[in-house]
């Protein structure tokens, strides 16, 4: 190479999906090669000057990340999960849906049953041959302090559900009351969720069936929410005096989000198991100069 030639930088490859229209941007890095700090997350989020989408689901083995190889014996791949502002996620529900296509997609999975691991722990993933995706999201915890939350001048109480990631589920009279969702709604006192909390508003559609609308944490309104299918789904289940583990009946519950619908069963145990769509729509490459301009994404231990 002369010294007018310029180098050739490489491509980063990337994919595009989405689970009831909850969407992320891909990026396979199984050697986890490639940083991402939260202003490259950012810039592929934004819809206007990017790619657009929710999330980023970061795909690397669990023996390649130092969050993960302690969970390497029981999940080949981790889901390095970042919201759209670029902030680290503990778990995303449609995310592993998406991210479980994702390895059949490339051929590194095939139908049935396989482990992701996620920092909310190692989940169980069955991809069913109809295209259906069921992730066994764990336990839910439901710690006894709660919020109020208020949009509007109105005011509703909010269940503290704990799915590995933090929210408060309140039940409304109509989704439009929970206003545009641009910005987080207030809720008191703050100091239960010291990190911040996905809210959801529901409303009833009938038995065992209520539709919701999420402010995700990091990412404002998203057409979908897996977690808080989750919450939502088992703090109904309390509110009309259902619990699994006292009657010994699994519950299942019909959770409509804004990109579609999602089916919640929780079974004596505890576990919980979430069953829906996931769907790879486009894949390509970055713009090596777009990438790489100040701001963007680096590639390290190349």
């Amino acid at each position: 190479m002369t010294s007018t030639q310029t180098p050739q930088l490489p491509a980063l490859r990337f994919l595009k999906g989405h689970g009831t229209e909850n969407d992320f941007v891909i990026v396979p890095d199984a050697e986890n090669a490639v940083d991402l700090p939260p202003a490259a997350v950012a810039r592929l989020c934004d819809r206007r000057a990017g790619i657009g989408a929710d999330g980023v689901l970061h795909v690397v083995r669990s023996a390649a990340h130092p969050e993960a190889r302690h969970m390497a014996d029981e999940a080949e791949w981790f889901m390095d999960y970042r919201n759209a502002d670029g902030s680290v996620a503990e778990m995303c529900g449609n995310g592993v849906r998406v991210f479980a296509r994702y390895l059949e997609h490339a051929g590194h999975v095939t139908a049935g049953d396989l482990a992701v691991a996620t920092r909310g722990g190692v989940k169980r993933v069955h991809l069913d041959k109809d295209g259906a995706v069921t992730v066994s999201m764990g336990r839910a915890v439901l710690p006894e302090a709660g919020v109020t939350v208020t949009v509007d001048g109105r005011s509703w109480p909010a269940r503290n559900v704990n799915m590995g990631n933090p929210h408060a589920v309140a039940f409304v009279e109509d989704l439009d009351h929970a206003g545009t969702l641009f910005t987080e709604p207030p809720y008191e006192p703050a100091s239960v969720y010291p990190d911040g909390v996905n809210i959801e508003f529901v409303v009833d559609r009938g038995p065992r069936h209520v539709a919701m609308r999420v402010h995700e944490r990091g990412a404002s309104e998203t057409r979908s929410c897996g977690t808080g299918a989750c919450a939502v789904a088992v703090a109904t289940a309390r509110r009309d005096g259902a619990d699994p583990a006292a009657s010994g009946t699994p519950a299942t519950y019909t959770v409509d989000v804004l990109g579609g619908t999602l089916v919640i069963t929780e079974h004596p145990d505890g576990a919980i198991d979430m069953t829906g769509p996931a769907v790879i729509v486009a894949e390509g490459t970055l713009d090596p100069e777009w990438w790489t301009a100040p701001g963007g994404i680096e590639t390290v231990n190349a």
